[in-house]
């Protein structure tokens, strides 16, 4: 079996605007990546293209119209996270994973579930800064330039007469060009220059708040960006300098409060929250004692999910539109375990499919991200070629069906295991194997894998 691997292995998904994510597309961007589950890639591709719909709607209206929230029922490892991430990536939204579980009632010690718009808003932020910075990072390089011509030549006092004054100005102008060009040529690269560093503010302390635990010294420079830090003198090389000189235009140029308001505008837009083992909060308890209340913290998530204001350090944020994508096995309990009020904010349910040994075989080679590729270019940094049979593949997704059907059922996260122990040897003798083309077929599988496979006890352990 012949795996290619691009010249550029790069598995980056696909930047879109919002007209042209149509939901066909959508689902054929995560078909790149994700094996399987069309239901689901449909459901999600639905609300995603709903919340272009609704923005083309008049305000009024707008409001009116809340997400359809999205319950994925399956067993872990089928794509239930991925399919989320990889949705979030798509339109650069705000994206947060957390497990339900983390989550306590009020009045008991644990996370509180409005810190998960928090986390939510400090992504955006972190988000909507990078693109600003992108923004002005060409003006940046030029200030930055324009900063270290300055230190290299000063500009000249001025002279008493006006003669001596215009000769010196041209002079000035000629020498600083002829400076640019050795900048932009590399020819000053290792130069050493002084410039003014700006040393970080003071190990911030921290302190709680209704908004959990706040680090003081970082909000403060962020409100005002004068603020701490002494300013020392140091020398360094151009090739150093430059790029803190960049960084310190970008800072100076882009404005915290916009990028605040447009962070806050994105999360109640464009936020999606992937809710992990929601099935681990759906028991119903007959009892009442001091222990924490699964349905004590449903009815802590409820207000979240229904729609509230939550205040964060960048402002109040609303959750009435934010995509909440919830997500649990439910062997155990089943969504109708659920309270009612939670059921019904979850209205879209899918169920992903368990993964079989056909399904490992395209896992391994189909996606642009699969794991053959990654360690074909994983070995290929120590020159070594590594070619996958079509029996070996077999073998692999056999073994790996196998041991989900023996053990616990981890889904495709077993092929991890399975191909870790496979190319163990490999990877470890890489650097000093004098043959460089490694053929790896199914007689190669089953002979690392033979004596964990054998004895089941150790396969339990291993596998």
């Amino acid at each position: 079996m012949v795996i290619s691997l691009p010249e550029s292995f790069e598995t980056t998904i696909k930047k879109f605007s919002d007209e042209e994510l149509t939901p066909k597309k959508i689902v054929c961007e995560l078909d790149r990546f994700i094996i399987g589950q069309d239901d689901a890639k449909k459901a999600v591709a639905i609300a995603l293209r709903n919340r272009y719909r609704r923005r083309k709607l008049p305000p009024e209206l707008a409001d009116e119209i809340s997400p359809k929230n999205i319950l994925m029922i399956g067993p872990t490892g089928v794509g239930k996270t991925e399919i989320s991430r990889r949705l979030a990536k798509m339109t650069s939204s705000p994206f947060l994973k957390i497990e339900a579980s983390k989550f306590t009632e009020v009045g008991y010690v644990g996370r509180d579930v409005e810190s998960m718009i928090r986390d939510l808003a400090q992504m955006a932020v972190s988000l909507v800064k990078t693109e600003k910075l992108n923004e002005v990072r060409e003006k940046a390089e030029k200030n930055a330039e324009e900063k270290l011509l300055d230190i290299l030549l000063p500009p000249p006092r001025k002279l008493s007469s006006d003669q001596d004054s215009g000769e010196a100005a041209a002079k000035f102008r000629e020498t600083r060009e002829k400076l640019r060009s050795q900048l932009h040529a590399g020819v000053l690269e290792e130069r050493q220059v002084e410039i003014e560093v700006k040393e970080s503010f003071s190990s911030p302390f921290e302190i709680f708040s209704s908004s959990g635990v706040e680090e003081i010294g970082i909000q403060i420079q962020e409100m005002i960006p004068g603020l701490g830090g002494k300013i020392k003198r140091r020398k360094v090389k151009i090739k150093e300098a430059r790029p803190y000189l960049i960084e310190v235009e970008q800072q100076r140029l882009i404005d915290m409060d916009q990028i605040s308001k447009l962070a806050v505008e994105k999360v109640e837009n464009s936020g999606i929250i992937f809710l992990d083992e929601l099935d681990k909060v759906s028991g119903r308890e007959s009892m009442h004692g001091p222990e924490v209340s699964r349905e004590g913290v449903q009815r802590d998530l409820l207000p979240i999910i229904e729609g509230t204001t939550v205040n964060t350090r960048y402002g109040l944020v609303r959750t009435d539109h934010i995509l909440f994508i919830g997500a649990g096995a439910f062997h155990v309990s089943k969504p109708s375990d659920l309270i009612p009020e939670m059921q019904g904010r979850f209205p879209i349910r899918v169920e992903l499919d368990s993964l079989d040994k056909k399904d490992f075989i395209r896992i391994l080679t189909e996606p642009e991200n699969a794991l053959l590729k990654q360690y074909k270019a994983l070995l290929a940094t120590e020159k070594v070629k590594v070619n996958f049979s079509e029996d070996a593949v077999d073998e692999i997704a056999s073994i790996a069906e196998k041991t989900n059907d023996t053990n616990e059922n981890i889904g495709a996260r077993r092929l991890y295991t399975v191909m870790e122990k496979v190319m163990e040897d490999i990877s470890f003798s890489a650097p000093d194997i004098k043959k460089k083309n490694i053929p790896v077929d199914r007689k190669y599988v089953q002979k690392q894998l033979k004596y964990i496979i054998e004895d089941q006890d150790l396969s339990r352990f291993i596998l």
